[in-house]
């Protein structure tokens, strides 16, 4: 059975099919046409996370467009970063399709970033006094809520803000973005039937933010250790 959603009439020039093609799940978002791009983009990552784009369907740029109620063109360049990023691969003719991942994929994702990310965790939790810490917990209790809404999207984005956060004391630029680039990737759902994470699991999930805030505060590298490293696999 073929994996294609558009099939019929072109579009135009590029040649993607878009007769036929049914609509993708979800409300339409109102879009700013300042930026247009930038808020496609960040909504397409939205539905990866989300599970509205299945891995291993093809999309149009036209009928996504027609989703966010904008032209072809900035949701053909967003797809093109999504391409840079490894989430969506190019398919001639046709449109993007989502990349499908194993759970290796995932393991070795968890693995990488527990590699990047633990050491320095303990060089900044020997260096970084306590109170630069404690400024880092409003960011921690929001992803509590936002685990609170069940939405694996809305916590997958304040738990990158979070991250993001911790690792910015660093002050290497480099190691912000590529980590950032990991965290992205360890959200697109796997193959196989969508992943349906518990609110529970969230939560859960999020308790850890604290607990590690907790630890750098009091300067406990031996939790500070245990938590960084098992946290990339919480939700894996």
């Amino acid at each position: 059975m073929g994996r294609q959603r558009a099939v019929g009439t072109l579009d135009g020039a590029r040649g993607e099919h878009t007769h036929g093609e049914r609509p993708v799940p979800g409300p339409r978002p109102a879009v700013r046409r300042s930026s247009v791009r930038g808020q496609i983009l960040d909504a397409l990552r939205t539905a990866l996370v989300a599970g509205e784009l299945v891995p291993g369907e093809v999309y149009s740029a036209p009928v996504l467009g027609e989703r966010f109620g904008v032209s072809a063109t900035p949701v053909r360049e967003a797809m093109q970063q999504l391409a840079l990023e490894g989430a969506v691969e190019v398919v001639p003719n046709r449109g993007f399709r989502v990349v499908e991942r194993g759970t290796r994929e995932l393991a070795e994702l968890a693995e990488v970033r527990a590699l990047l990310e633990v050491p320095v965790m303990l060089r900044l939790a020997r260096t970084v006094p306590a109170e630069r810490w404690a400024e880092l917990r409003p960011l921690a209790e929001e992803t509590v809520r936002a685990a609170a809404s069940g939405c694996a999207a809305t916590y997958a984005e304040s738990d990158r803000v979070f991250h993001g956060a911790l690792l910015a004391l660093a002050g290497n630029g480099q190691l912000v973005r590529i980590a950032d680039d990991l965290h992205r990737r360890a959200q697109w759902p796997p193959a196989g039937p969508p992943v349906r994470h518990r609110r529970a699991a969230l939560l859960a999930d999020a308790a850890e933010h604290g607990a590690l805030l907790d630890a750098l505060i009091a300067g406990d590298l031996d939790v500070v250790h245990t938590l960084v490293s098992e946290h990339f696999n919480a939700l894996n």
